[in-house]
């Protein structure tokens, strides 16, 4: 019984902590549940980057006193000082008897550390339920603190036969309305949207969101020749200061080119080139990250998809497939050649999901 109470809880915490989607960023989602005598007595999670965690605000909601009270958490409880105080200490100052963790944390400045200050305070630990659920609540910020790299996922739309346009470029719209508003939906819950020059030019997209509620992510351009007008929506919107410029070193003397971009709020970051003179992904991506971009949603154009794929760079492909057939086109992957099935690059479905009248498949690496 206590084993089904443990899990149910932490289901709990999961969902709770997806309240602080799109807020927390490079921080992790945490949900908390405290519980007493077979009843909840405080709940909380951790709901802005800097401000209290989600151990805090659920023991300050507690309706009762603490002592003798089990916290169920999804992510170990931190134990260093941040920008918050250890949330280990004030844990043991409330006396509560057992926690409950979902799964350690891979941040090095406190795994482990937090469960061992609990133990030594003479508090129950439990670790790893539902660990593989609390692992990929978090993967986004598994990845940026264990391998120092935003977490990438591609989003493509595309035709039965591959096509994500048809032989003018033109693209509006392969998908459904219900997919488009799921797109939004996506652009909430990641830190930063990126795009190639060529989609920025020929859709103008503004890459906000609208479709639904929700925070408007980083909008990244990638522009190897700097060739772009600053006029094109993404720039001349850039009311937040969310639009990031990437371009090759080589253009660091292109002053007045520069200066356009910059007067419109624009981060123009400068990277290293690739052997075929284009941004060179692996620099821009440690870029990024500087910035405390934490995911990226890849949404276009070709080239680009075949890029990270090529240079194994992504994490995930979320690919809506319309019911429609245009026989010639852009292809989603149209950089990728291989002669022989033995040499295609392998994936798994993770998931299946309908938008309407489109099928949204979820690969995994």
């Amino acid at each position: 019984m206590i084993e089904l109470a443990d899990e149910s809880y932490i289901q709990l915490t999961i969902e709770i902590a997806k309240k602080g989607e799109g807020s927390v960023s490079p921080n992790p989602l945490v949900g908390c549940v405290i519980t007493k005598n077979n009843k909840i007595i405080g709940v909380g999670y951790h709901q802005k980057f800097g401000k209290e965690h989600a151990e805090i605000n659920a023991i300050n909601s507690a309706t009762e006193s603490l002592e003798g009270s089990t916290l169920f958490v999804n992510l170990e409880p931190c134990s260093h000082h941040g920008k918050t105080p250890p949330c280990v200490d004030r844990i043991i100052k409330e006396k509560i008897k057992r926690v409950v963790i979902g799964t350690l944390d891979i941040n090095p400045l406190i795994s482990g550390n937090g469960v061992k200050a609990l133990k030594k305070a003479g508090i129950e630990v439990k670790v790893g339920v539902l660990e593989k659920e609390c692992q990929e609540l978090n993967k986004f910020f598994f990845k940026y603190i264990f391998k120092k790299l935003p977490y990438v996922t591609l989003k493509a739309a595309q035709t039965m036969d591959g096509m994500i346009a048809d032989v003018n470029n033109y693209s509006e719209w392969i998908s459904s309305e219900q997919s488009r508003k799921h797109v939004h939906s996506l652009r909430t819950k990641y830190d930063a949207v990126l795009i190639g020059s060529e989609t920025a030019r020929m859709d103008d997209p503004k890459l906000t969101v609208r479709m639904v509620e929700g925070r408007n992510p980083y909008r990244i351009i990638l522009d190897s020749k700097l060739n772009l007008n600053p006029e094109l929506n993404v720039f001349k919107t850039n009311k937040d200061k969310k639009t990031i410029l990437v371009t090759i070193d080589d253009n660091v003397s292109r002053k007045n080119k520069i200066k356009k971009f910059e007067q419109l709020g624009v981060n123009v970051i400068f990277v290293k080139k690739n052997h075929n003179g284009r941004v060179n992904l692996k620099s821009m991506l440690k870029e990024i990250r500087k910035i405390g971009i934490a995911s990226i949603l890849v949404e276009g154009g070709a080239k680009v998809y075949s890029s990270f794929v090529k240079q194994d760079l992504f994490d995930d492909i979320l690919l809506f497939i319309s019911p429609k057939i245009l026989g010639t086109g852009v292809k989603t992957f149209s950089e990728l050649s291989s002669n022989n099935l033995k040499a295609a690059l392998k994936l798994k479905l993770e998931s299946s999901e309908i938008f309407g009248e489109d099928v949204l498949l979820h690969f995994v690496k």
